[in-house]
C-alpha cells in the first residue's frame, strides 16, 4: 500500500495542476518546515551522541568526495548531451550533487514505518553532501573568479535556513539526549508524519507550478531528471556498502545521492551565478526528480541497497 504522506503529495500536485485555489499559508509552511528539519536533526543528534567523532571522520570525508563526484558526472551529460550553456549545465549539476531535505524527510518516514534500521549519522551526511556540490557548481561555471563573493556564498550555504535548522537540531539532540527531550517529544517526534504530510501537500502544489516548464525544455530534461538520480543512487549505495553500512544505511545514502536540491542550491546560485536560468534547475529538480523519488524512487533505492549487499556478501 502507498504511504499516506505520499498521497498528500499527489493530492497537492493534482490540485495545483487543476489550478485549484488551495494554498498552505506561508506562515504555516514555514512552521512546518522548521519543525520537520529540527525533528530530523534532533533524531540524528540523539543517536550521534553515542558515537566517537573520530570514527565518523573517515566516513565524512568519503561522503564529501561523493558530493564532489556527482556534479562532475552530471555536468558533461548536461553540457554535451543536453547542449545547455556552461553556466546552466553547472547550475543544474550543482542541484543534482546536492540534497533534497524533503526527500530525506520522506525517506526517514519510510524507514521508520517499516522498522528499518539505518545509521544515525545520516543527518550529518546531508550537510556533507550539500556544501561541496554547491562549491563545485560555482567553480565549474566561473572558475576561481575574483568576482565571486565567497564570503556571501559561504554565509548563504552554511547559514541558510535548511542547513542551520538541521545543524541546530543535531546539536540540540546531541547535547540534550533522549531523556531531556522527552518533554517536547509529543510536539516534535509524535507529530512527525502529520507535519510531513502537510509539508508534502505544499510541495505538491509548488511542484505543479514547474511542470509546465518541461514542455519548453524538452525530453532531455525529463530523461536526465530520472536517469541521473538512478545513477547517483547506484554510486551512493556502492559507497554505503563499502563503508560497511547496514542495508538501511546504504539505502539512505543512495536516497541522499539520488535527490536534488531545491532550496540551498538555488539560493547560492542566485548569488554566485546569476546568469544561470533558475527555471531549468527547478523544472528538473522539482518538476521531475522530487516526485519521481518520493512516489516510486525510495522503494527502488532500498531494493537496490538490498541487491548490492547481497551481491557483495556484505
Amino acid at each position: 500500500m502507498i504511504d499516506p504522506v505520499i498521497l498528500f503529495f499527489i493530492f497537492g500536485l493534482s490540485a495545483g495542476l487543476l489550478r485549484s485555489e488551495l494554498r498552505l499559508p506561508p506562515a504555516i509552511y514555514d512552521l512546518v518546515s522548521i519543525m520537520l528539519l529540527l525533528t530530523i536533526g534532533m533524531k540524528g543528534g540523539i543517536e550521534l551522541a553515542k558515537q566517537p567523532f573520530l570514527e565518523l571522520l573517515p566516513q565524512m570525508l568519503v561522503v564529501i568526495g561523493l558530493g564532489i563526484l556527482l556534479p562532475l558526472i552530471a555536468f558533461p551529460l548536461l553540457r554535451y548531451l543536453g547542449r545547455f550553456s556552461r553556466v546552466d549545465a553547472a547550475s543544474i549539476a550543482a542541484h543534482y550533487g546536492s540534497v533534497s531535505m524533503g526527500t530525506f524527510a520522506v525517506a526517514v518516514a519510510y524507514m521508520s514505518a517499516r522498522g528499518i534500521y539505518y545509521e544515525e549519522q545520516m543527518p550529518l551526511f546531508v550537510v556533507m553532501l550539500e556544501i561541496p556540490a554547491i562549491l563545485v557548481g560555482i567553480v565549474i561555471a566561473k572558475g576561481f573568479s575574483k568576482q565571486t563573493n565567497w564570503a556571501q556564498v559561504g554565509h548563504e550555504v552554511l547559514l541558510g535556513k535548511s542547513i542551520i535548522l538541521m545543524i541546530g537540531g543535531l546539536l540540540i539532540g546531541w547535547i540534550a539526549g533522549a531523556e531531556q527531550l522527552a518533554s517536547i517529544k509529543p510536539l516534535f517526534f509524535d507529530l512527525f508524519k502529520g507535519i510531513l504530510a502537510l509539508f508534502l501537500l505544499e510541495m505538491g502544489l509548488i511542484t505543479s507550478k514547474h511542470v509546465g516548464s518541461l514542455k519548453k525544455y524538452g525530453v532531455f530534461l525529463i530523461v536526465f531528471g530520472i536517469s541521473m538520480p538512478m545513477l547517483s543512487a547506484v554510486l551512493g549505495a556502492a559507497t554505503g556498502c563499502l563503508l560497511g553500512f547496514s542495508v538501511g544505511g546504504t539505502a539512505m545514502l543512495a536516497i541522499l545521492a539520488a535527490s536534488a536540491s531545491y532550496i540551498a542550491v538555488p539560493a547560492a546560485m542566485r548569488i554566485s551565478v546569476p546568469e544561470a536560468n533558475p527555471t531549468l534547475s527547478l523544472a528538473a529538480s522539482l518538476g521531475i526528480t522530487f516526485p519521481f523519488n518520493v512516489v516510486i524512487g525510495i522503494p527502488i533505492y532500498y531494493a537496490m541497497a538490498e541487491y548490492i549487499h547481497a551481491f557483495f556478501g556484505a
